[in-house]
């Protein structure tokens, strides 16, 4: 399959820049999965899709603030530093930029010697092995020190750190936003648990690879980017105990999708533990134990488009996509959202056929 196929025209003015102050006020696009029937409705009306019985799995990690600003020792030139993954205590994976300044042996200065760098090493696609040497506790100083790793799709300064961080946000790692989740808030959350939707945690780090375009031709020359995920036990239960009693297990981003279909088996159960996963969710993909899934609008050609693809079918999406441009949603990180389901029936509909109005 080409990645030409996954590709769509989408007007820059549609890239959302800001978040909206109620996380709540996004528009969300209802798609019937199976027929590609289309609903438009707002986020709150997620209420009414849901089903008592129902497990809602959402994505606890937090983001770190990655992006650090720097200045190479002995020439003063300014250097900046992406955290990706941690290897060691005080040894990173990075992302810097200019690489070529920064060479191995090569040292970066930040926070006026608040925070040093050096170099150790040149891995995969020219990430350097960076060894930070501090005072005190790394992460307050990276809190005092980094900014919000966004997009770079997104021009705008993000005004509050916490508005590119889920209200329920727990374990540090990420390198981005699980964004699906920005759309909830706390209230949300304890209705839905109120009306019998039980709440599941997992937990996986997005890594940058999220943003990396596919190179490759074809979907299957394309190698995914690894991350780290952890199910634990008592949530691993959650998950399974809904699918035994009929329920439907309901995933908040790619990213917990991904998690799910990582961590269970080829008998449907969920196993509880962590690994890192490169798992690739395209067109025939097989879903082991996801029955629908909350997102947001992603980029033309990009393994999330795909993934979403795979469970909806890639013309239902591609016109759900072209839909969303004509009724000029607001696409990606901070933009509005998409609920793939398999019933579109709202409870009030159901209510009034059964005399409950």
């Amino acid at each position: 399959m080409n990645v030409t196929d996954f590709n769509f025209e989408l007007p820059q003015e549609l890239i959302a820049q800001d978040p909206l102050e109620d996380r709540t006020a996004s528009r969300l696009l209802v798609l019937d999965k199976a027929t590609g029937e289309i609903r438009h409705r707002h986020f709150r009306d997620i209420l009414k899709f849901l089903r008592k019985g129902d497990c809602l799995v959402i994505n606890d990690t937090r983001v770190i603030p990655a992006r650090l600003l720097g200045q190479k020792a002995g020439t003063g030139a300014n250097i900046e530093v992406l955290l990706l993954k941690r290897k060691s205590d005080n040894v990173w994976e990075t992302l810097v930029k200019p690489g070529k300044k920064m060479k191995i042996g090569a040292e970066v200065i930040f926070g006026d010697g608040l925070l040093r760098g050096k170099v150790l090493d040149v891995v995969d696609e020219g990430n350097r092995l960076v060894q930070f040497t501090y005072e005190g506790i790394f992460e307050e100083i990276l809190d005092r020190l980094g900014q919000m790793p966004l997009p770079p799709y997104i021009t705008h300064q993000l005004k509050d750190k916490n508005r590119y961080q889920t209200v329920y946000a727990k374990h540090d790692g990420s390198a981005a936003a699980p964004t699906a989740g920005l759309h909830f808030t706390k209230e949300l959350l304890k209705e839905i648990e109120d009306m019998g939707v039980t709440v599941a945690h997992v937990t996986l780090h997005v890594g940058l690879g999220t943003f990396r375009p596919v190179k490759a031709d074809t979907i299957e020359e394309h190698h995914m980017h690894s991350e780290f995920y952890m199910v634990e036990e008592e949530e691993a239960k959650k998950v399974n105990d809904t699918k035994k009693n009929g329920g439907r297990v309901i995933c908040v981003g790619t990213t917990s999708c991904r998690t799910l279909e990582s961590a269970t088996g080829e008998d449907g159960i969920l196993k509880a533990g962590s690994g890192w996963t490169e798992i690739f969710i395209y067109p025939g993909y097989q879903f082991k134990i996801l029955d629908c899934l909350i997102t947001n609008f992603h980029l033309p050609e990009s393994t999330l488009v795909m993934l979403v693809s795979a469970l909806a079918g890639r013309e239902h999406v591609l016109h759900a996509y072209q839909e969303a441009i004509r009724e000029k949603y607001r696409f990606f990180s901070f933009g509005d959202a998409c609920f793939l389901t398999d019933d579109l029936e709202e409870k009030h509909e159901k209510a009034a056929r059964q005399g409950g109005f």
